[in-house]
């Protein structure tokens, strides 16, 4: 069975696109190391976000806690709704 010519050509054709796919992932990826240590030093510079988003997250479990304890379309309910 003889190699047909096109073949070379095909798989370079092939090769191209995954290579310049490797290439981006990898300049990509460095960059991402450095993104996270910059967030990391992040939520120390606001004081009050962080007790916001757990006050936050804290309503939002007892609310959802709220809701399958009880059969009641607790999003039905009119607004200014009490815990």
């Amino acid at each position: 069975m003889a190699l047909d010519p096109r073949w070379p050509l095909a798989l370079l054709r092939g090769a191209v696109p995954v290579a310049l796919g490797l290439l981006l992932w990898v300049a990509v990826g460095s960059g991402e190391q450095e993104r996270l240590q910059t967030l990391k030093g992040h939520p120390g510079a606001e004081p009050g976000g962080s007790t916001y988003r757990q006050r936050h997250n804290e309503l939002l479990m007892a609310a959802l806690r709220e809701a399958a304890e009880t059969d009641e379309n607790v999003a039905q309910r009119r607004v200014p709704w009490r815990k």
